[in-house]
């Protein structure tokens, strides 16, 4: 990642912290920020059976975060959406 917004922090293992707008209620837990790993094959492998893409990213970026899908369905759209900007940046 070269260009990163300031939300996005990448940290010495290569993972990304998502400063997310509003705290994610998170088993009882607020968490103002996601660290997400870096994804592997595996992962995408492992979500590749579910019945649409928007299921299958959802279920991707719970995995990569280490949160339920159900706690990614609760992000705003703006939120949602520094998540999407923070897994791209691992495409490129």
């Amino acid at each position: 990642m070269t260009d990163r917004a300031p939300y996005l922090t990448e940290n010495a293992d290569g993972s990304v912290t998502v400063q997310l707008r509003r705290p994610l209620n998170v088993a009882g837990v607020d968490m103002p920020s996601l660290t997400m790993r870096e994804p592997t094959v595996a992962d995408q492998l492992s979500v590749a059976k579910k019945a649409t893409d928007a299921e299958r990213e959802v279920a991707l970026l719970a995995n990569i975060c280490e949160v339920a899908p159900a706690d990614i369905g609760r992000l705003t759209m703006r939120d949602y959406g520094r998540l999407q900007e923070a897994y791209r940046d691992f495409l490129i």
